[in-house]
């Protein structure tokens, strides 16, 4: 039985390689259009049901991205230009309770990620070797992360949570 918290598994890092590189880089290129794939076709009460006991549901973790992807340009940005910065950690679920993520529908998300996955994928394409091993802290944490984990991180994130909304699909026979 798959595991409904982590239906791909939990992140796992990987040594930098060209071809890793270019797999990332796909999937950063692509989330928008898998991410609304998944949720084609699906009524305002679809978008309602959790896809596990006790998460959240489907507009919740579409707008979710759309926040967390635009926290990770955000500090891709700031890793590329500052040494070793510190980055703003946020209260996720907070994020999902407020009122953008209840009364916006979600394709605005969506049409948000498509724009700025288009940005994020232009910037990442342009790092080099060194780029990719500049660091950022994480206060919450206490640790520093190299531009290559975080990019592995979020290339994982974004599928992640489209697998949460289609194995929703899969088990209601959506």
């Amino acid at each position: 039985m798959p595991d409904v918290a982590y239906p791909i598994g939990k992140y796992i890092p990987q040594p930098y390689s060209e071809l890793q590189l270019a797999d990332w880089l796909l999937d950063i290129q692509v989330l928008p259009k898998l991410l609304e794939q998944s949720i084609i076709n699906l009524d305002a009460a679809q978008l309602e049901i959790p896809y596990r006991a006790g998460g959240w549901n489907i507009r919740q973790v579409v707008h979710h991205l759309a926040d967390s992807h635009i926290n990770a340009f955000i500090r891709f940005k700031l890793g590329l230009s500052e040494n070793n910065p510190t980055i703003k950690p946020y209260l996720q679920h907070a994020w999902v309770l407020q009122a953008d993520t209840t009364t916006v529908p979600i394709n605005v998300s969506i049409t948000l990620l498509f724009a700025l996955h288009a940005r994020m994928h232009a910037l990442l394409q342009s790092c080099t070797l060194a780029d990719w091993h500049k660091k950022i802290t994480h206060p919450e944490h206490g640790t520093q992360m190299t531009l290559w984990y975080v990019l592995g991180n979020y290339a994982w994130h974004g599928k992640h949570h489209t697998a949460h909304i289609n194995n929703l699909r899969e088990v209601n026979g959506w």
